[in-house]
């Protein structure tokens, strides 16, 4: 239901508190207590049968006996009382319920359930159970049983922890620090992590969320929710609970590098979030959220009257990946001026320890008016030769005076090391974040730049993969059926080898002998034309072949094939007596016959090729996950690893590989040519498409995956199938996080003069089409789809038109197939509760009249149909004639605007619109 009625839950007219009790220490007490202190200026009631007041004020039996309806109820009665309550609550015209109560279990049959089933099927929204409340501090609501009310602020808060909430909110009252909204959401019935962040990415007073995360229910709707919050603010997220073994029973490498822990590290990279690992952190984040409106750079100043902090604070930032500003030719002169001959001469710039508030504001303005500065850390040690505290009055002088002139100012992040209170209350009046020491202040500058970094990486337009390759599904679907009809969990060798050669990852060829003379049978060959091969034991009952010495390389002779053979086979029975074994694995070592040609036509000879793994793994929450790293027999030891959620791209490819260590040595070095990095990704990107069209598909790793200057090479590879899901070839299935790419709604359209036009989803590298199309577009076509003429876009704009979330947005792009070129878009954005979706449509302004514009909105309606939209509206401008004839000829309803003149609203009801 996402957002859904959140509105009357932070912002009620009226709150029922059911369960309100006078005795002193009870939650019921509390919360009455809480509503009436903080200044709630709607109507409260209080709802106990057995008083007819507590302190004066009048209870009510029950929520029917009220005067009027209550927006929100709150639930504080024993377990067995709640789904009756749920019932009375939706029937008296509640829009919202938050049950404090806890002990109503879980899972089918429990209390729980029956209340969730219950809120769903009448439209109530739920907080809790089991939880503190909710605060809203603009609305002077506390719902809760905090002890204290925060303040009024800029940031959001949402908790599954309700001690958590209490001790944060106790943190904020003490610093100043105020909220938008404050929420412990207990066990999750009903409104969850992607609902809260679906509000609050909507809602202007908050500036930037803080979660803290225990669990995710609804991994889907969480990520769609998270990656649309985190490109409107900053999201800081603390999730506990990061060394569950989880991977304890994993069959494959693969499985067991794929931690949980390290599939939420991937989430949050892949969505935008920004994670920190404490409360500490946490507490940084919201010092640095709160008080600074943005981060125009990330180039850092460190200001100190004690040179050894300021070298710790310049470590601290080089270990985050932060940037030390250089400082320029005239910031050295301007503070050569100010500062004594001693002072640094670099950053950090050491004041030296006898600086006074005169010192602290001329060093300060200079660090304020230099353009290679985007903002400045000042630590502070007290000493006997000047107070702290008159330079922190001074510093706080100084900020304020800078944001009058040049708001909303450079920031400035002062740490006065021992936390003077009266040095913290000066900055507190000036507006200004303060932390305890200079890796606090460090943190906290780095989460806001690090949310610039990852929107600026979730916005690189990808490469484009190569236009000619399509999996052979049904090879694909070949290599998978016997095993499946056999019920077997376990592809062999020649099957997994067929699986990968379908989806265009190159295999070494791979035969099976029974016995020793065949072995060295299909050894002959290889070994004739001077090469050598390897042996591997081949059994469904031994998935790591190096733990019984079931692997022998670099075999010349076919006497060296015999006797390996033999010896694998004995030493396979020997050590696993129980394991049914097929034969050995006979495989050519992987050589280059040919070298490689370099860009200046010369020749490089070929390389050691380097060992990586890639695979597929299985998390318990947010299903496939694809892995890279390091590869070899040590590869569970070294633990050299990237995870990513599929789909992907090769934009999102290459940022996995360049997270491991091992993609340092896929470039050249010293006389080793680079290893081809695009060959590696493309076969991630296939992997990962494998990964959303064969849901059977459980685990895979390929481990070996040999790069070099010339490509790739699978030498192994395990998969295992999951005989719960049939063998066949899908566009989306439940246990994908992500929504992937709808490759199936792809079309072939014809304009009036003949033209044949591609119609399909847009793609993020399509990036590259829009300036041209917008070129194609007139100033006054321009002016009535977007209400204004501009004919230029930033990248950034043009980046949220291609790389679409398709759980929640879709545009078709309509590609003339002669040319290549984009002649058209239609586009729709749903709501957060993806039952309305607004459309628009714009063609190039030479092709109007062809019948384009309304092809592709029909096309845009079918989809939405499909899609279960119950709504489609828009805006058009009243003199754009030809949209609103086409909405007529569609079916809309078209209204003037009651607030807009110029504006027709068009209305289309999707559930009773013809087809």
């Amino acid at each position: 239901m996402s957002s859904y009625h959140l509105e009357r839950l932070f912002a009620p007219r009226s709150v029922a508190l059911v369960g309100a009790s006078p005795k002193s220490g009870s939650v019921g007490r509390a919360i009455l207590e809480n509503l009436y202190s903080a200044g709630f200026q709607g109507l409260i009631w209080a709802v106990n049968p057995k008083y007819a007041d507590i302190d004066g004020v009048q209870t009510h039996a029950s929520l029917a006996a009220l005067p009027e309806a209550p927006d929100l109820v709150i639930l504080v009665t024993p377990p067995a009382t709640i789904p009756a309550l749920i019932d009375e609550a939706a029937a008296c015209g509640a829009a919202a319920a938050i049950v404090i109560s806890a002990g109503l279990g879980h899972g089918p049959g429990s209390i729980a359930d029956d209340v969730r089933q219950r809120a769903h099927r009448l439209g109530l929204r739920l907080i809790g159970p089991n939880c503190l409340g909710v605060i809203s501090p603009a609305a002077r609501l506390n719902a809760s049983f905090s002890a204290h009310m925060p303040a009024a602020g800029y940031l959001a808060l949402i908790s599954q922890s309700g001690a958590i909430v209490a001790g944060l909110v106790e943190w904020a009252v003490s610093q100043g620090i105020g909220f938008s909204g404050i929420t412990s959401m207990g066990d999750q019935l009903d409104v969850d992590f992607g609902d809260l962040l679906d509000y609050h990415a909507m809602d202007r007073s908050t500036r930037a969320i803080l979660l803290y995360m225990e669990s995710v229910k609804d991994p889907r709707k969480f990520i769609s929710a998270a990656r649309a919050a985190a490109r409107a603010k900053p999201v800081v997220v603390v999730k506990a609970g990061r060394h569950a073994e989880g991977a304890a029973a994993a069959r494959t490498h693969t499985g067991a590098l794929a931690g949980a822990d390290d599939v939420f590290d991937a989430v949050f990279r892949r969505t935008g979030l920004l994670r920190v690992h404490s409360l500490d952190e946490l507490i940084a984040a919201a010092q640095t959220l709160a008080r600074v409106p943005s981060m125009p750079g990330d180039r850092l100043a460190i200001m100190t009257n004690g040179g050894g902090l300021g070298v710790l604070g310049i470590d601290r930032l080089l270990d985050l990946g932060g940037t030390p500003a250089e400082l320029s030719k005239e910031t050295l002169a301007a503070l050569d001026a100010c500062l004594p001959p001693n002072w640094s001469r670099a950053n950090p710039i050491d004041i030296i320890g006898d600086a006074d508030p005169d010192r602290y504001e001329k060093a300060l303005e200079v660090l304020l008016a230099a353009s290679e500065i985007d903002a400045v850390l000042l630590l502070n040690i007290s000493t006997r030769l000047a107070r702290s505290i008159d330079s922190a009055h001074r510093v706080a002088e100084v900020v304020t005076r800078h944001r009058r002139k040049h708001y909303p100012g450079k920031p400035v992040l002062p740490a006065w090391v021992g936390d003077d209170p009266a040095a913290v209350d000066a900055f507190v009046q000036a507006g200004m974040p303060h932390y305890h020491t200079e890796a606090d202040a460090i943190s906290g500058f780095m989460h806001l730049t690090g949310h610039a970094a990852a929107q600026k990486r979730l916005m690189q337009t990808p490469p484009a993969m190569p236009a000619d390759f399509q999996p052979d599904h049904n090879g694909a679907l070949a290599a998978l059926q016997s095993a499946a009809a056999e019920a077997r969990s376990w592809l062999n060798p020649l099957e997994a080898a067929a699986l990968l050669t379908a989806y265009g990852i190159p295999v070494l060829p791979v035969s099976v002998a029974e016995n020793a003379d065949q072995a060295v049978a299909f050894a002959k060959p290889w070994l004739i034309e001077g090469g050598a091969v390897a042996l591997k034991i081949h059994s469904s009952d031994i998935q790591h072949k190096s733990d019984v010495g079931g692997v022998m390389l670099n075999l010349g002779t076919a006497e060296d094939v015999r006797q390996a053979a033999v010896a694998i086979l004995e030493r396979a029975a020997s050590q696993r007596p129980s394991a049914r074994i097929q034969g050995v694995l006979v495989q050519p070592m992987f050589q280059r016959s040919t070298p490689a040609v370099r860009q200046d036509g010369g020749q490089v000879q070929p390389s050691a090729p380097r060992e990586l793994i890639a695979g597929i793994a299985n998390d318990a929450c947010f299903g496939p996950v694809i892995l890279f790293g390091q590869g070899g027999t040590a590869v569970e030891v070294i633990r050299d690893k990237a995870l990513a959620l599929p789909p992907l791209d090769l934009q999102l490819a290459e940022d996995l590989i360049a997270q491991t260590r091992i993609s340092r040595l896929l470039d050249a070095y010293r006389n080793v040519p680079a290893a081809d990095r695009g060959a590696v990704a493309r076969t991630l990107v296939r992997l990962a498409q494998m990964a959303v069209e064969l849901p059977v598909v459980c685990e895979l790793d390929i481990n070996p995956l040999l790069a070099d200057e010339q490509g790739v090479v699978a030498i192994d590879a395990r998969v295992q199938l999951d005989l719960g899901e049939a063998p066949q070839v899908v566009h989306d299935h439940p246990r994908l996080a992500i929504r992937p790419y709808p490759a199936h709604w792809v079309k072939q359209l014809q304009l009036r003069d003949g033209q044949k036009i591609l119609a399909r989803p847009v793609r993020p590298e399509d990036e590259h089409l829009y300036d041209d199309f917008f070129t194609a577009v007139t100033a006054e076509d321009m002016r009535l789809r977007f209400f204004s003429s501009a004919r230029q876009f930033s990248h950034s704009f043009i980046a949220r038109l291609t790389q679409l979330d398709y759980a929640r947005s879709m545009a078709f792009v309509a590609l003339r197939q002669m040319q290549g070129d984009l002649a058209g878009v239609a586009r729709m954005h749903a709501d957060a509760d993806y039952r309305r979706a607004e459309v628009a449509v714009l063609v190039r302004s030479d092709l109007k009249g062809q019948g384009l514009g309304l092809a592709l909105m029909r096309m845009m309606l079918d989809y939405l149909r499909e899609e279960g939209i119950e709504d489609v509206y828009g805006q058009v401008l009243t003199d754009n004639r030809l949209m609103l004839d086409m909405c007529r000829d569609l079916g809309f309803e078209l209204r003037r605007d009651p607030d807009q003149r110029g504006i027709m609203d068009v209305t289309l009801r999707l559930q009773s619109a013809a087809p």
